[in-house]
């Protein structure tokens, strides 16, 4: 597995921060994902990063579906 080291690095100094505020902010909402769509700039990053994802899963499956699926 060839991996960038750079995002690695990212995800180790930046996930444990996140979790942290993540957690924080679900205990003072009590838990109301809601939360987080109830500003713009919060609800956009959200959706910024759904549409990443699914940008990066979507042609891994197309793939794997052709792959999969006899010529004729």
């Amino acid at each position: 597995l060839a991996y960038e080291p750079a995002p690695l690095v990212l995800a180790f100094v930046l996930g444990p921060m996140l979790e942290r505020e993540l957690r924080q902010a679900l205990i003072i909402s009590g838990g109301d994902l809601g939360v987080f769509l109830t500003r713009p700039l919060s609800a956009a990053s959200l959706l910024l990063s759904l549409v990443l994802l699914l940008s990066a899963i979507v042609p891994m499956i197309r793939r794997r579906r052709t792959a999969v699926l006899p010529e004729g």
